[in-house]
């Protein structure tokens, strides 16, 4: 689990190996009864390209609900939005959300306390019975082509963020995309 704060609010983030998803609405159900009063939002892991991909699409979705220029009606789903870097709520759930297929999941609490946030996830893990890895949120040697695919960045892009690391080039892209959207707002 990670945890961190961000503009007055508390996120944890948990990652699960080798899910098995046969309803994707059962899913978020079970999920959202046992949300309690927090946000809840899960990512595809296997696009999650660590911790600070997902702590930066936070931070945009806040300050979106804050100054006003949001694009969705719910946190949860403007988290995806910034997330994917994109304003389409379909080629965002395209690109991160959970599908049946999704066998590695990211689970993003928001709530106003670090004890709402905490007894929602055991709550959720609870339910679920998946297995807790937080590994799948890294941004893996594996996960580079995937996610260069999945969110269509180029050459130059990536040429242009290069500051250390292609693991960091693609996460600078992400971030650097995520902020931009809110530019086009």
């Amino acid at each position: 689990m990670i945890e961190a704060e961000v503009l007055g609010k508390h996120v944890v983030v948990e990652g699960f190996k080798d899910v098995k998803i046969d309803n994707i609405d059962k899913i978020l159900n079970i999920i959202r009864v046992n949300s309690g009063n927090c946000h809840t939002q899960i990512l595809d892991a296997d696009y999650v390209a660590g911790f600070e991909h997902i702590f930066f699409a936070v931070l945009n979705a806040l300050k979106a609900f804050k100054a006003g220029y949001n694009i969705s009606r719910s946190l949860p789903m403007e988290v995806l939005l910034f997330a994917s870097g994109q304003d389409q709520i379909k080629r965002a759930i395209e690109i991160l959300g959970v599908k049946e297929i999704t066998r590695n999941v990211a689970l993003v609490i928001i709530a106003e306390r670090r004890e709402e946030a905490l007894s929602a996830l055991s709550s959720i893990i609870n339910a679920l019975g998946w297995k807790v890895d937080q590994g799948v949120i890294e941004l893996t040697e594996e996960k580079i082509q995937p996610i260069v695919n999945a969110f269509r960045i180029s050459q130059p892009e990536l040429e242009a963020s290069m500051r250390g690391s292609l693991k960091d080039a693609i996460k600078n892209v992400l971030i650097e995309r995520a902020a931009l959207l809110v530019t086009q707002r």
